[in-house]
């Protein structure tokens, strides 16, 4: 039987939930900045449901949420201050947990068109390098566009000498009928597994799209990786929003989460990922610790 490892859930909705400062721009950043303490209880909570690894709340401490000036002020303390929560919520709990650095998109979800090669360097390497030597495997999350994904995984490799567990999660094309899986970019989700592989990453998963879309691409993963490298683990964390537009930005505001996807229904889905070869599930924005809980029960 396959070893699933059960992942946190959305961050940010249950930040707003617990009556954490929250809204946009700054998104989950804001109780980075304002209310730290509610973070760690939100990792407690995700742990307590299950989760065996949770990530750090560095998501969105980038320009493109917290605004330029207070990144070049301030994004070396808060990333240390989103380590030391989830480090702490992880070795007060009576279990063996995992604390995952998460590297955002540079530019903002979704939007592969806002990508700049020429600043993307400037932006990630004070995250990488302030979050290296304090987690325990990296989880480059909701990538949307090749190039911007190499680039990052090409820098934690130069800076975090550690050999840890590399994991990139991609964001699908919400789209009901298509003729393959897509990144957001366009590029499909064969050329995403093909470039991972050949890149040296040790987990590809797919996050912050509908879970309806997720299991086309587990398949088509798992396909590619039978002919090339069937150590690399499969995962998914979908979310709760309805179908993202081309031209979603991720601070115009606060979108509204389906009214379908309650624990018992979020289930099915991840069961079906299991099925198909998934190893790592989680949840991401609005799946809260009774998904997760669900999840760890019955996965």
């Amino acid at each position: 039987m396959q070893s699933i490892t059960i992942l946190d859930g959305g961050m940010g909705r249950e930040l707003e939930r617990r009556g954490a400062p929250f809204k946009q721009p700054e998104w989950s950043a804001l109780a980075m900045m304002e209310a730290p303490d509610t973070v760690k209880e939100v990792h407690k909570a995700f742990i307590a449901a299950g989760s065996r690894v949770i990530t750090t709340n560095s998501y969105a401490l980038v320009p493109f949420h917290i605004g330029e000036e207070v990144f070049q002020q301030r994004v070396t303390e808060l990333v240390i201050e989103s380590a030391r929560v989830a480090r702490e919520a992880a070795e007060e709990a009576n279990e063996d947990v995992k604390v995952a650095g998460s590297l955002a998109p540079l530019f903002g979800s979704y939007r592969a068109d806002l990508y700049e090669a020429d600043r993307a360097e400037q932006i990630a390497r004070p995250i990488i390098e302030a979050l290296a030597p304090r987690v325990d495997l990296w989880l480059n999350e909701t990538q949307s566009l090749l190039a911007e994904t190499l680039q990052i995984k090409a820098l934690v490799d130069e800076i975090d000498g550690q050999d840890k567990p590399y994991w990139v999660s991609f964001t699908l094309e919400d789209a009901e009928v298509t003729d393959q899986p897509r990144l957001r970019s366009g590029e499909t989700v064969k050329e995403a597994v093909t470039a991972m592989a050949k890149a040296g990453v040790n987990g590809i998963l797919f996050n912050c799209c509908q879970p309806e879309i997720i299991a086309d691409a587990i398949q088509i993963s798992k396909d590619v990786l039978s002919k090339i490298n069937d150590q690399i683990q499969l995962g998914a964390y979908a979310n709760a929003f309805p179908p993202q537009p081309k031209n979603a930005t991720a601070n115009d505001g606060l979108d509204e989460l389906r009214k379908d996807l309650s624990p018992d229904s979020y289930l099915v889905w991840a069961q079906r990922w299991k099925e198909q070869g998934a190893t790592l599930i989680g949840g991401c924005c609005g799946i809260g610790p009774e998904h997760i809980k669900a999840l760890s029960e019955h996965l």
